[in-house]
């Protein structure tokens, strides 16, 4: 144990040291003592894409917004959506694309054609991805069996899974596509806050665009169980910390989704649905 605390702390102030170095560096030189334009950009575009997911991801608003351009169109979104037979589907489909679409399509809009920079300054590079391994394995190690405890709690069976499994029924295949979405889009979740948001900032902040990220991030858990969005600001700090450690988003998007896979099986073990 003390051996793995003083590894953490060495990591810490190594990232520390180095973030603030560069920082200072920056906001000493000419163009760190203009208006930074591209820091705006990145706090106006982060957001809007909160907005666009808060509203669109909700299929109700979507509807109505969809009504008024076009009633026909938001009769037959109303009935794909409540009546079809793969309604649930569709929904948690529909909030999928747009929680992608915000996280990913309009953060790299910004990074291609306004900054005119590499994804790969943003976190998307496979350099190092797994150098830090360890640290996934011990993060693994503490996280599944505190979700395991969780998952006896009635309201954490409440809202995991995301797609509702009746006790006994069959898992379907529109179920498995679905994790496959929930999955995908937290690649994007990963490239939005610890890319976009934190490598965006860091040339100013330096290691506190850390904490700057993690606001967001844990605000978007509001309406989740308590527990995991106070877990949700331990996460921010330290995938965010690790991802300035490695330059890229791949160890925290590993993390992420074995931590979501884990409490979506002890979700489905609870209400039945999974025998072991």
């Amino acid at each position: 144990m003390d051996q793995t605390s003083t590894m953490l702390k060495e990591i810490v102030n190594t990232i520390y040291r180095d973030s603030e170095l560069g920082a200072e560096n920056y906001r000493q030189s000419p163009a760190g003592k203009k208006l930074d334009l591209k820091v705006i950009i990145i706090c106006i575009t982060t957001a809007i894409s909160l907005t666009l997911i808060k509203y669109f991801s909700n299929y109700n608003i979507l509807i109505n917004s969809v009504e008024f351009f076009n009633h026909d169109s938001a009769v037959r979104l109303r009935e794909l959506f409540f009546n079809g037979p793969d309604a649930q589907f569709m929904r948690l489909t529909n909030w999928a694309l747009i929680t992608t679409v915000g996280y990913f399509l309009l953060p790299l809009i910004a990074v291609k054609l306004i900054f005119k920079e590499s994804l790969q300054d943003y976190g998307l590079t496979f350099k190092n991805a797994l150098k830090d391994y360890r640290i996934y394995l011990i993060m693994i190690a503490f996280m599944i069996p505190l979700v395991l405890v969780i998952s006896f709690n009635p309201s954490f069976q409440a809202k995991y899974p995301f797609y509702q499994i009746a006790p006994n029924q069959p898992l379907t295949p529109q179920f498995f596509l679905w994790e496959f979405e929930y999955l995908l889009q937290f690649f994007a979740v990963e490239f939005f806050f610890r890319g976009f948001l934190l490598h965006g900032l860091k040339h100013r902040f330096g290691y506190y665009a850390v904490f700057i990220m993690t606001i967001p991030y844990c605000m978007i858990h509001f309406g989740k169980p308590m527990a995991e969005t106070l877990a949700a600001i331990v996460a921010g700090v330290v995938l965010g910390t690790l991802s300035l450690k490695s330059k890229n988003i791949y160890l925290g998007f590993l993390i992420h989704i074995s931590v979501a896979i884990t409490m979506d099986i002890c979700a489905l073990w609870q209400k039945g649905v999974l025998h072991f």
